[in-house]
């Protein structure tokens, strides 16, 4: 059986404000979610929280990753388990090469599986390297810059799904990647992600709009408000809030409370 994610009526707050009033979703290898919403409805909590960022307090429900409860687990021991974001806003991190970074990511991984382990030799790691940039269309010289120094937007989005092509997670999320991204830069992306979709990885698409669902095509659609996810269906849902807007899901959720 392949790893699932499972959010078990999760409730977040920030500062004492609650944010999140009660998720439940899960994501299984070899699915792709869409999780969309208004903005300020919980898409970007929920994925910062997935991932353990400690500015959000979880005050009630369970995150449950590969049959374990993880709220407990620091960032790191989650994505060596498995789990991976591409952020929103990727940071820069100057003097750190793109290729020393993942180097040090992959080896880390290897070391928690076995303590022994005396991580990825340089020679393997190139042709690691080289052959999933070329999967996704990458120029080489890429490796040798400084992790986000200097990327444009476009750039910084590819050089995160370069490194979910190396680190092989059971489950991405990708929090409104999006975000920012002319037209030739959203269909590179996609591309990028669409060659990595298989039976081994699952995939949470976080995003406000339809347009980058025309090209990562999910099989389950949910909708976020308030909090809460209060819509869940196949790909005609997000054509219907491309269509319609979210007026009604506020009218449907408002006479439900």
């Amino acid at each position: 059986m392949g790893a699932a994610l499972e959010i078990r009526n999760l409730h977040v707050s920030v500062e004492g404000k609650p944010i999140l009033r009660g998720v439940d979703l899960m994501v299984k290898q070899g699915e792709v979610h869409a999780l969309m919403g208004p903005n300020g409805s919980g898409k970007s909590t929920l994925a910062n929280v997935l991932l353990g960022n400690p500015a959000y307090e979880v005050t009630d429900g369970e995150i449950i990753f590969r049959g374990e409860n993880i709220l407990e687990q620091e960032p790191d021991v989650r994505s060596r388990a498995g789990l991976f974001l591409a952020f929103q806003y990727p940071v820069s991190i100057p003097g750190v090469t793109l290729a020393n970074f993942l180097r040090l990511a992959i080896n880390a991984r290897l070391k928690a599986e076995d303590a022994e382990s005396k991580g990825i030799s340089i020679g393997d790691f190139r042709k690691l390297m080289r052959a999933k940039m070329d999967m996704l269309q990458m120029d080489h010289s890429f490796a040798g810059r400084y992790l986000n120094e200097g990327f444009s937007g476009g750039e910084k989005k590819r050089a995160e799904i370069l490194q979910m092509a190396v680190l092989q997670p059971s489950v991405a999320i990708l929090d409104e990647t999006d975000s920012g991204l002319d037209i030739d830069a959203l269909r590179i992306v996609s591309e990028g992600v669409n060659k990595l979709r298989g039976p081994e990885l699952g995939v949470l698409v976080i995003t406000h709009y339809q347009r980058i669902l025309n090209y990562i095509r999910p099989e389950f659609v949910h909708v976020m408000y308030n909090g809460r996810i209060v819509e869940s269906g196949g790909p005609d849902l997000a054509l219907r809030l491309e269509e319609t807007g979210y007026d009604w899901v506020r009218e449907r959720f408002e006479v439900a409370e």
